[in-house]
């Protein structure tokens, strides 16, 4: 069975980001629409660990990661920080410059997909996990 995973680990503090909101969405080809398919939201660790297996017919998946919410309440402003940019641009902006963050990336069918999310405030890196 295919399955998916995902952990988000702060690089900023060297911690989990816990309380993430995660989507999964599918797609059974290059230019087939995404289907939402399961949400969920990161646990104390920093990890979804019930996301729903994809079906069968899934060759992309993509995890959508709502950063905004737990940057706003775990980043300091950007006035406090050396040479940082500001990012509040008005009352509607959490003040994240990267409010939000979507990885898409194919699948093979039978196997396990972990894709970590190493997040900071001002950049974000991710990686095939095991």
């Amino acid at each position: 069975m295919t399955s998916v995973s995902t952990h988000i680990l702060d690089t900023s503090t060297g911690r989990p980001a816990a309380g993430v909101a995660v989507e999964l969405s599918v797609r059974g080809g290059p230019d087939a629409p995404w289907e939402p398919h399961g949400t969920s939201a990161t646990d104390a660790d920093g990890r979804c660990k019930d996301l729903p297996a994809p079906p069968e017919t899934t060759s992309h998946v993509r995890l959508h990661f709502d950063v905004a919410p737990y940057l706003a309440r775990h980043t300091r402003p950007a006035e406090a920080q050396q040479d940082a940019p500001r990012t509040d641009h008005g009352p509607r902006d959490s003040g994240a410059f990267f409010p939000e963050v979507a990885v898409v990336f194919a699948i093979t069918p039978g196997e396990h997909f972990h894709v970590p999310l190493l997040l900071n405030p001002f950049g974000y890196s991710v990686y095939r996990g095991s």
